[in-house]
């Protein structure tokens, strides 16, 4: 007689508490990569200090006639396609009010193939802006930016009206209180609303020193 050797049977309540447990762990795997995203995605970027009136020695030029925009941008900073975004509708709701000019800057040192990007390309097509190529970020320091798609805005006489970001997350387009107070300043010359978060990558290699910035206050 052959003795036959029987699988061991997981009562199916095991099974249950098995599945169960594996629903809860991808549950809490999936939660916190959503938590880490939005927590990156909401964290502002170094906000920079932007002068009070228009910088000395800037290549950039003020205009005289109405109020100065001013963006400086890193050529492959994907959230900064927003704020190009951002800025074509602002411009569309102000025609022709505005001087705008796009600081892309170019790290010391970067060869040709550093810029060429799809950023670029988007940057250049907005009607109206003016590119300007930031070799070592020379503008953007000046202007006291460091992080990518800070905007500003300077009213005619050289004072500042708005400084800070027209987005409202890392990569987010959509109606929110940067591009109100951007669109503020370039009707009026002034905002009531003159600062607002910076949502980008970091514009500097390495980052703009602290005692740079303090030393613009």
């Amino acid at each position: 007689m052959t003795d036959e050797v029987s699988s061991p049977t997981i009562p199916v309540r095991h099974l249950r508490s098995a599945a169960f447990a594996l629903g809860a762990l991808w549950l809490a795997v999936v939660g916190s990569g959503m938590v880490i995203l939005l927590k990156f995605a909401t964290t502002p970027g170094d906000p920079g200090h932007a002068p009070s009136r228009w910088p000395e020695g800037s290549r950039i030029s003020l205009a005289s006639d109405r109020p100065t925009l001013v963006m400086a941008i890193h050529p492959r900073c994907p959230c900064t396609r927003a704020s190009l975004y951002e800025l074509e509708q602002v411009m569309a709701r102000c025609r022709g009010q505005a001087a705008v000019h796009l600081l892309v800057v170019v790290p010391s040192g970067a060869g040709d193939d550093w810029l060429g990007t799809e950023l670029d390309r988007e940057a250049a097509s907005i009607p109206g802006a003016d590119l300007f190529l930031d070799r070592a970020g020379v503008e953007a320091r000046r202007f006291g930016t460091a992080t990518s798609g800070h905007t500003l805005v300077y009213n005619p006489s050289g004072a500042l009206a708005f400084s800070g970001g027209i987005t409202e997350a890392r990569g987010h387009s959509g109606d929110n209180f940067g591009q109100e107070a951007v669109v503020e300043a370039i009707r009026r010359g002034e905002s009531s609303h003159p600062t607002h978060f910076v949502f980008g990558c970091p514009l500097h290699d390495p980052p703009l020193p602290v005692t740079l910035r303090e030393s613009r206050r």
